[in-house]
């Protein structure tokens, strides 16, 4: 049952997108004043089980929820003990989420208790001044309330930090040693042009091929095989003894070995963060309350799966390689 793309892919990585709504503005992902989809166009949350469970049904083994934000969806713990079923039964190897970390304190015990055994939490800097720059609405003091809480309810962590010129390139070690101190690895990710925003990326972009050669001037930095099932590539830092991750849209594509598709929370599929095309589900999905015409979509989409993506970030280019934001297809 396994799904395979034109390319000899097998995909059994599924990123799904429950809500578009989030409740900070990061500067690299959104506008501040943005136009959400209408909540009428969602999915239900059954109708995501359902979803997610035919690609399980398929050879998908790992399911992660994103957004925008996904707790800030009404009643998204209702959907995660519903997924859970999926791990109880083997199905599933892995349920679990990316995060802001502004709702944590609130859910992490749950969350737990649903069989996540880990998380990724965004996080930019350690200065609550930037953080409230960078996110606009964020606040780092509950975010870190929230880190606290998924520790103590056993959530292990990674954080994932965008790499920004002159906002954060200078804190990454102190960033890193406080992740690692914490038993948190890390993961650094260029920006990537998806979405109008008001900033020019060109400003923001640094690859993380300069920054690692930066790094390497204090820290020891030898590569490993270790793996999550993403796209980042792990070094182990010798002097903290912790990992330190990056993901590299722009400088070294990671397609040749891309196991994942993404699943809007209306229903439409992206076999490719970095290109437009998509496939309706929410159509085949209502039509029936049987799963054949579902499954057939499905297979129809997984081959046109492209080979990869095209990102580009240049100053001639000043349009955004792909018109989507992050927050609509889920990071």
């Amino acid at each position: 049952m396994d799904m395979i793309d034109p390319f000899g892919r097998t995909i059994s990585y599924l990123r799904v997108s429950v809500t578009d709504r989030c409740d900070f503005r990061c500067t690299y992902c959104m506008a501040e004043d943005m136009t959400f989809l209408p909540k009428k166009d969602l999915l239900s949350l059954e109708e995501l089980d359902r979803l997610c469970t035919v690609f399980i049904e398929k050879g998908v083994k790992k399911l992660r929820l994103t957004g925008g934000e996904p707790l800030v969806r009404k009643n998204i713990m209702h959907l995660v003990r519903q997924l859970s079923r999926h791990l109880d039964s083997g199905a599933l190897e892995e349920l679990t989420l990316t995060t802001n970390g502004s709702q944590l304190s609130r859910f992490a015990a749950e969350l737990a208790d649903c069989g996540v055994k880990r998380i990724n939490v965004s996080l930019d800097t350690l200065d609550a001044e930037k953080f409230h720059q960078i996110t606009r609405w964020g606040n780092l003091g509950k975010v870190m309330e929230g880190i606290d809480a998924a520790q103590k309810a056993g959530l292990k962590i990674k954080l994932n930090a965008v790499a920004l010129r002159d906002f954060n390139d200078t804190e990454i070690p102190e960033l890193m040693r406080w992740a690692h101190g914490r038993g948190m690895d890390l993961t650094l990710i260029e920006t990537m042009p998806m979405g109008e925003i008001e900033v020019d990326r060109t400003d923001q972009y640094l690859p993380l091929s300069m920054l690692r050669a930066a790094l390497e001037r204090q820290f020891t930095l030898s590569d490993i095989p270790y793996k999550t099932g993403g796209p980042a590539r792990y070094v182990h830092v010798t002097e903290t003894g912790g990992r330190l991750g990056f993901i590299t849209p722009m400088t070294h594509n990671f397609c040749e070995s891309c196991n994942r598709v993404r699943l809007t929370c209306t229903g439409t599929l992206y076999m490719c963060l970095g290109q437009e095309d998509a496939a309706d589900l929410r159509a085949p999905l209502r039509a029936s309350e049987g799963n054949e015409l579902l499954d057939a979509a499905i297979d129809e989409a997984i081959g046109r799966k492209p080979k990869g993506h095209d990102f580009i970030i240049d100053r001639r280019t000043s349009r955004p390689s792909v018109s989507r934001h992050m927050s609509v297809t889920g990071g």
